[in-house]
């Protein structure tokens, strides 16, 4: 029923940009977890990007009234890029891009990616200070969640599914390829970089299952064990920089 209706959703937001933006309308992609298909159902987002060959204040403006019932069912605002700038940006959002390029759907119009070369020449870069940046926020918004298992637990599948997306980049500082679904990407870092897998999968399990720890020392120790494993891939993609230095 929930799979029927995002798609009876998506069918009728294209069909209004379509009516909205005519032919300035050059793509309509879904990118990230609903295209890789491994997305939990009422709780993942339906990223959307939209391609068009122009872009002024009006032609967003005009972009209010589709969105209204889109924003109304949950759903995020999509990135609005022209078709020029999706092959000027690939060098500054490599991740972004990369992630894209490999988990989408083509809803309306052309391939965007198909002609857009991505470089890899600042993935480390990035994914260093995604990590680092998600990592400190991490620290912080355990503080407040570590008296409560509901916050616990929340944070841990928030911030597992960020985490899991910054992996793929992370495979492929190393020259691996990148599984499509978030559980494989973490799978594979885990076996790459020797780290302990268990409270990986305890997460995904309760983000799965919604069972969680029973008691708050539970918790907090499923806590403790996740975050010492983040440390480590952050550690690892440092030395990855270390190694690059002349």
């Amino acid at each position: 029923m929930v799979k029927t209706l995002v798609k009876e959703a998506l069918n009728g937001l294209v069909i209004d940009l379509r009516a909205t933006h005519g032919d300035n309308l050059a793509s309509v992609v879904l990118y990230g977890s609903a295209a890789a298909g491994d997305q939990v159902e009422l709780r993942s987002d339906y990223n959307l990007l939209i391609a068009l060959n122009r872009i002024t204040p009006e032609d967003l403006r005009q972009a209010q009234a589709p969105m209204r019932e889109w924003r109304r069912l949950g759903n995020p605002l999509p990135v609005y890029f022209t078709v020029n700038e999706l092959s000027d940006a690939a060098d500054v959002f490599p991740i972004e891009f990369h992630q894209m390029a490999k988990a989408r759907v083509i809803l309306f119009g052309k391939d965007p990616f198909e002609y857009v070369r991505i470089s890899d020449a600042h993935l480390r870069h990035q994914a260093e200070f995604e990590l680092r940046s998600k990592l400190i926020q991490l620290r912080r918004l355990y503080i407040p969640a570590s008296g409560s298992v509901e916050k616990l637990c929340d944070l841990m599948n928030n911030s597992l599914a960020s985490f899991a997306a910054l992996f793929r980049a992370v495979l492929m500082l190393y020259g691996k390829e990148p599984p499509v679904a978030k559980p494989d990407t973490v799978r594979a870092t885990a076996k790459l970089l020797n780290l302990d897998l268990e409270p990986f999968e305890r997460i995904f399990a309760m983000r799965a299952t919604g069972e969680r720890p029973a008691t708050e020392e539970a918790a907090n120790e499923l806590f403790g064990a996740y975050m010492v494993q983040i440390e480590h891939v952050v550690e690892a993609v440092d030395e990855t920089g270390l190694a690059e230095t002349p």
